[in-house]
């Protein structure tokens, strides 16, 4: 049976005690709504650690007021059935006063890594998004934390962030989970109606259309670029919102290829649902 616990001051207590014991926390941060994306790193953590800590929080710092904050999919009965059946020794599952209670001040921000790619669309999303992750490092005292490869420019941030304040814990990246078709797994995709998510694999294949180029050893951005594009607009449903081809260091923009140190990352829109993927090189 999953603990549920809902108070910072009862989840530093149950981390203070498991680290008194000598036992090793793994830690899985999520906004609920759990798919077999989360469940992978779930059970990666499972595997490796005494104890297993999930959370979950729908982040407000983590949106624009513009975004879907009030309509994010929630189900945390659902979650916490999920969790058990997966081995979660404890669910943190805070209300947004107990995590930023009035007169709140305090935000973290890795500066240059937050501004390209998802940084262009989304300027606040990574200063929330580091802000939380701090916090809920400083609050369960993880060993190691799972990040999914999906939200890449996310974990290389996140581990920007640990490396600079010398945080305590590891960084364990975890590979993308996907459905049949290609398509990675979200909780955003309940937002596409049946036209939408048919049309939706245009991400992966766009990806698989620069693997295939590179593989060919067509290693220049443009072009792999421009072929991206074609392939998306043959869907009459998609919008790009950006294709980019950065370091995995230091996320500038690479005119080539470099093999081992590139990431191929997309963002596109099927009416109001906004959905993203990449490709580690």
């Amino acid at each position: 049976m999953s603990k549920v616990i809902q108070t910072i001051d009862q989840m530093k207590e149950f981390s203070k005690n498991s680290i008194l014991s000598k036992k090793s926390i793994g830690f899985v941060p999520t906004m609920g709504y759990l798919h077999n994306g989360h469940l992978s790193l779930i059970k990666k953590a499972r595997s490796q650690n005494d104890i297993v800590v999930v959370s979950i929080f729908v982040n407000p710092l983590q949106f624009a007021p513009n975004e879907d904050f009030n309509t994010y999919p929630r189900d945390f009965e659902k979650d916490r059935v999920l969790c058990e059946q997966n081995g979660v020794d404890v669910i943190f599952y805070p209300g947004y006063e107990e995590m930023y209670p009035q007169n709140y001040q305090t935000y973290v921000e890795v500066s240059f890594l937050s501004k390209p790619l998802e940084g262009k669309s989304r300027p606040t999303h990574f200063k929330g998004v580091t802000t939380i992750v701090l916090k809920l490092f400083n609050i369960i005292k993880p060993t190691r934390a799972y990040f999914g490869k999906k939200d890449a420019q996310q974990l290389i941030i996140i581990k920007k962030m640990v490396e600079d304040l010398n945080l305590d814990v590891e960084i364990v990246p975890c590979e993308i989970e996907r459905d049949i078709d290609g398509l990675a797994l979200s909780s955003r995709n309940v937002y596409l109606n049946a036209k939408e998510r048919s049309q939706a694999v245009c991400l992966k294949k766009a990806l698989d259309k620069a693997k295939e180029l590179i593989d060919a050893k067509i290693y220049d951005s443009q072009t792999i670029i421009k072929n991206m594009k074609d392939v998306i607009n043959s869907y009459d449903l998609a919008r790009i919102d950006y294709i980019s081809i950065n370091s995995t260091d230091c996320l500038s923009e690479l005119k080539e290829v470099v093999l081992g140190k590139t990431l191929i990352s997309l963002a596109v829109f099927f009416g109001k649902t906004r959905l993203i993927d990449n490709m580690w090189i």
